[in-house]
């Protein structure tokens, strides 16, 4: 390998070690807000905060959804040399990443749940 090619692939290993930390940083955001909203839907509170926090679970579902339930951010990692596209193999466990959405959908359902019951009093 050349100069050059080393160069080349050390930058493309450092923008794929960036991609995937701003995609932990992303993770750790979008469920802190699901903590929150099923915090707050336990207490029974269905305030601002929550609704903000709602919306960003929402528009993450929304993203992973509309990109047929893949990570955006797989694309980008293959196109930086990752062959597998995982944005997550570094940063959390291997385990975890992999079973992220079979652990996060019952979530959301229990949210929604809990703040369907609250609105659902409130309108009584």
């Amino acid at each position: 390998m050349t100069g050059v090619d080393t160069r080349r692939t050390e930058f493309q290993g450092a923008r794929l070690k960036a991609i995937r930390a701003v995609h932990t940083l992303a993770w750790f955001t979008i469920e802190a807000a699901m903590v929150y909203v099923l915090y707050s839907g336990i207490r029974g509170r269905s305030d601002r905060r929550a609704g903000v926090a709602g919306a960003v679970v929402f528009a993450e579902t929304a993203v992973f959804a509309g990109n047929g339930f893949h990570c955006p951010l797989t694309a980008v990692a293959q196109r930086l040399g990752d062959s597998t596209g995982s944005v997550t193999d570094i940063y959390l466990p291997k385990w975890f990443a992999h079973n992220l959405p079979a652990i996060h959908v019952p979530l959301i359902v229990v949210a929604v749940g809990v703040h369907w019951r609250k609105l659902r009093r409130q309108l009584r």
